[in-house]
């Protein structure tokens, strides 16, 4: 079942205020009883929100700590983080199961690679150009959004664990999570092991032994990976004849792109749409 707001029995608190009116910035912000979000480090004071909730903690600022974690049993450090760069959604169990994120609670990775689709929505949740009375509203809908799109993203299997640790240095680190990201961004152009070294300055041998214990895949299965879902998604959303749905998921080729989408999907694209469509 999809996410819903509603769901939530969303209901917005008082805006939280400084002596300049202003929304704080760390900030709380309680979205309904059954959810409350914090905003870089957690303003002072016992922290109101859930009672033994499920935190998904977003950490943005390092661009080799780009990474979402699901604690299942929260310590008391992440209530009232000091970190300005991390964001964290405290929501009961019951919700976030009534949600769809039950795998969530099950999984046996904890820590997962922060992807841009769910960037760019905690990039608009932090911004603070809005007045005090359409911030609070327009950061708590942001917040259901990264909520639910985290879940979707979680269920279509399109959050990747992060293996731990590693023996690469923080800068090496830090260019095998460049290259995820150009992945993520320019994955329907024509990526190559050699491009992808070049663009992040990093020798092909060191990244992919990195990219391979950080993300346990090798580039052209992160590749591979994201354009199949691109590929699945337009022949279950669009009525695009199939050679052109491989070539806007980055194949240009057509006989290339249903070999490798019935190798993946054990069906070829036709029948795979005519199955879904079914369903």
């Amino acid at each position: 079942m999809p996410a819903r707001a509603c769901d939530l029995g969303w209901k917005m608190s008082e805006p939280i205020e400084t002596d300049g009116g202003a929304l704080s910035n760390p900030a709380r912000i309680e979205i309904s009883p059954e959810m409350t979000a914090l905003i870089g480090a957690a303003p002072a004071g016992e922290p109101s929100g859930p009672a033994n909730p499920v935190a998904l903690s977003f950490k943005v600022g390092d661009p080799a700590t780009l990474s979402v974690d699901v604690l299942s049993t929260p310590e008391s450090r992440t209530f009232s983080a000091d970190d300005a760069q991390q964001l964290t959604l405290l929501i009961t169990r019951a919700a976030l199961v009534r949600l769809g994120g039950a795998g969530l609670l099950e999984t046996q990775r904890s820590s997962f690679y922060l992807p841009s689709e769910l960037l760019v929505i905690i990039i608009a949740l932090r911004e603070m150009s809005r007045p005090c009375e359409s911030l609070v509203t327009y950061r708590g809908a942001k917040s259901i959004e990264l909520l639910c799109e985290t879940i979707r993203l979680f269920r279509q299997g399109e959050l990747h664990p992060m293996v731990g640790d590693t023996t690469l240095t923080s800068r090496d680190t830090r260019k095998v999570f460049a290259a995820r990201r150009l992945i993520d961004e320019r994955w329907n152009e024509k990526l190559t092991l050699e491009g992808v070294s070049r663009a992040c300055g990093i020798n092909r041998a060191k990244l992919t032994r990195g990219f391979r214990m950080v993300f346990d895949c090798t580039i052209a299965e992160a590749i591979a990976e994201r354009r199949f879902v691109q590929a699945s998604r337009l022949l279950l959303t669009t009525d695009l004849p199939v050679y052109r749905v491989g070539y806007e998921s980055g194949y240009q080729n057509n006989a290339s792109f249903a070999r490798a989408f019935s190798r993946h999907f054990g069906v070829s694209p036709t029948d795979y749409r005519s199955t879904g469509i079914a369903a």
